[in-house]
């Protein structure tokens, strides 16, 4: 066989260890920690990409200090408890053949009091940008501290069976307030010059190499933001890189996306380009002789990672959210089988969603992720009595449930009423820049095919013609569908918008799906605060139209916060002149216009619009459950023909339904 991706799956040497190729699964936060402390949830998820080919995995990072506890699922600072449950941890991957690293952060001015209740230390006393608070400026007692403290973290990952550790400087964490100007004012022998500026990495980077020996991989995270260069330029990280380099400091350095200044480029969502931070660590390789370069942010796909190896931008690949999307992702790419990876979407929902609401993580596409404990992981046990199994509906959820119930033996046909797989959410992979979305349905039309499951285009299915189907099970998945009623939350003893029966008034369906026949002027009624009211908003920008988003929110798109994609967002829509209407609602629509209603002041204003289009709650589409319900046959109903919710709820009661079938 040949090998699809030659370059990627090449061994590499670091320090005392041999990588078995060059695709890493590198550090995150899974907040999965239980009282400060890895328990079965952490200890599935990294099994699970160990057994799935990851080279080298860069566990989350462990604070080292008490002031530097950032969420609730930090493990235990300082403390000695922790090391036999990583120890399982390190064990069960060893037994694969991965190099197992831990990662160590503190992030200075930007830590989170609410889970610390310490003062957040710092080189001088600058604000966080996680809140309104401000930070201590340490004394040089305090420094040293800090320093030691970073020691005995490495030296407890060498004692839990970690390779090595990495510390994280990227994003503006404690280690780049130090290198920074504009954020170490310190005029002692830690600030001022250049080399002052070092000597607290280094003083670091020396003592761990004390504590733990020549046997110790030591790597050292950084990131560039190019949104804000006088806080840490290129050229900047590149003299610090060269410095620790020079110097025989750290054996390798990780290169990402984004700062605390701007955490949409952090973990970059699908507004960005692919191989978002290439070219920067391209621009580190160029400088340093002796470490080795890590290249991160935004490469989805072995294809993207093999070509940043091919052309000399980096040493080795971090892929994170493909690998949570898809544990098997290095392995099925060495195995020449990249069609049967599942797509990251690049959506952030579930991995940064998630995260950023305190929850451990887990995948809009792969709900397995954090369940590995209880699911044993991204693979099913075959069925002892394979079933005849006839799943109504080829949206998210009836695709999962009849992908995983072929993939377990059963005998699945899947009746879809249009003429293609994907309900709502194809429609949402046709708003600009989310195409992400039809690569994943492609990927579900491979794996039926795959699994010899009987797709139905065009099939609509009445009750007696699923009774006369003789199936052992039926699994209805028929979504939901708009009201058409005008329904915002923010009138909630108004059941239908006045005037609503006037006409030239559409939802967001009928705009993505090219049935509305819409004017010039568009009003955007943004009930959800989500894509599915901020993209069409866009895809009707693009086309011309001019476009009010409306929202009863302070802000547009405010579900999107927590998934770093509202602000890109938000200066999309202004750059294509979608005009924005916050803290407001409309007392009635006129077919010609709309009387809106200001919610901060109760005053009225008719405004006029040739269209108007309505994101607002949708309606279970029950009826077969409702038909069905007394038929004597086996049925499941699962995902918005349960409760109208987003495709992530849509996908996981599909596979909980597949694997218990």
């Amino acid at each position: 066989m040949s090998q699809p991706f030659p370059h990627l799956f090449q061994p590499l040497t670091l320090r005392h260890k041999t990588l078995k190729h060059r695709l890493n699964f590198g550090a995150h936060t899974a907040n999965m920690s239980v009282e400060g402390l890895p328990g079965e949830r952490h200890l599935g998820y990294y099994r699970e990409r160990a057994r799935g080919g990851a080279a080298m995995i860069v566990v989350e990072p462990v604070p080292p200090h008490r002031t530097g506890v950032l969420t609730r699922g930090n493990f235990r600072p300082d403390d000695d408890a922790v090391i036999p449950h990583f120890r399982r941890i390190t064990d069960v991957c060893h037994e694969h053949g991965t190099v197992m690293i831990q990662q160590i952060y503190h992030v200075g001015a930007h830590g989170e009091w609410h889970n610390s209740f310490e003062p957040s230390w710092s080189p001088s006393g600058r604000p966080s940008m996680h809140d309104s608070d401000g930070s201590h400026a340490m004394t040089e007692l305090e420094i040293e501290e800090i320093v030691d403290s970073f020691a005995r973290a490495a030296r407890r990952a060498k004692q839990a069976g970690f390779d090595g550790c990495e510390l994280m400087a990227a994003y503006n964490a404690i280690i780049e307030q130090f290198w920074s100007p504009l954020t170490n004012r310190r005029d002692d022998g830690w600030g001022g010059s250049f080399e002052n500026r070092m000597r607290f990495s280094t003083a670091i980077l020396e003592r761990i190499r004390a504590y733990c020996g020549d046997d110790f991989i030591v790597g050292m995270a950084i990131s560039v933001d190019p949104t804000q260069p006088k806080v840490m330029s290129v050229a900047d990280q590149q003299e610090i890189a060269a410095w620790h380099d020079a110097r025989g400091l750290y054996d390798y350095v990780t290169v990402g996306t984004g700062s605390y200044y701007d955490f949409t480029r952090i973990i970059p969502p699908f507004v960005y380009e692919d191989k978002l931070g290439p070219p920067f660590a391209e621009a580190i390789k160029g400088v340093v002789k002796h470490v080795r370069v890590q290249a991160e942010s935004h490469i989805r796909t072995p294809e993207n990672a093999d070509y940043v190896i091919a052309s000399g931008q980096a040493d080795m690949v971090s892929i994170v959210r493909g690998q949570i999307a898809d544990p098997h992702l290095a392995n099925k790419a060495y195995q020449g089988r990249p069609e049967d990876i599942r797509p990251c979407i690049s959506c952030n929902q579930m991995c940064w969603g998630r995260r950023s609401r305190d929850y451990w993580i887990s995948c809009l596409i792969n709900p397995s992720a954090g369940r590995e404990f209880q699911w044993d992981g991204d693979r099913f046990e075959r069925a002892e009595t394979p079933r005849r199994v006839l799943v109504v509906g080829g949206g998210p959820a009836g695709l999962e449930a009849a992908r995983v119930a072929a993939e377990r033996g059963h005998h699945v046909t899947l009746a879809e009423a249009s003429d293609k797989l994907g309900g709502q959410f194809r429609l949402a992979g046709e708003q600009p820049r989310r195409a992400q979305i039809l690569d994943f349905l492609g990927w579900y039309e491979t794996q039926l095919e795959k699994f010899q499951v009987a797709t139905q285009l065009n099939s609509y299915m009445e009750a007696d013609e699923i009774r006369a189907f003789g199936a052992d099970t039926v699994v209805l998945a028929t979504g939901s569908l708009p009201t058409g009623t005008g329904y915002q939350r923010a009138l909630p003893d108004v059941a239908q918008m006045p005037g609503i029966e006037r006409g030239n008034a559409w939802s967001v369906e009928d705009v993505m799906g090219r049935a509305a026949r819409l004017g010039k002027r568009v009003l955007l009624l943004d009930d959800g605060g989500n894509w599915r009211g901020a993209g069409t908003a866009w895809s009707m920008a693009e086309r011309g139209h001019e476009v009010t988003l409306m929202t009863p929110d302070s802000t547009v798109a405010r579900e999107l916060i927590h998934t770093g994609t509202e602000f890109p967002l938000r200066r999309k829509l202004r750059e294509l002149g979608v005009r924005f209407m916050t803290d407001s609602a409309v007392a009635e629509w006129h077919g010609d216009g709309a009387t809106i209603l200001d919610l901060l002041t109760g005053t009225m204003e008719r405004q006029p619009f040739d269209s108007l289009v309505l994101n607002t709650p949708n309606l279970a589409e029950a009826s077969l459950v409702e038909e069905l319900r007394e038929s004597g046959l086996e049925i499941h109903a699962i995902g918005d023909c349960v409760a109208p919710r987003h495709a992530p709820a849509a996908i996981y009661e599909g596979r909980k339904l597949g694997r218990a079938l």
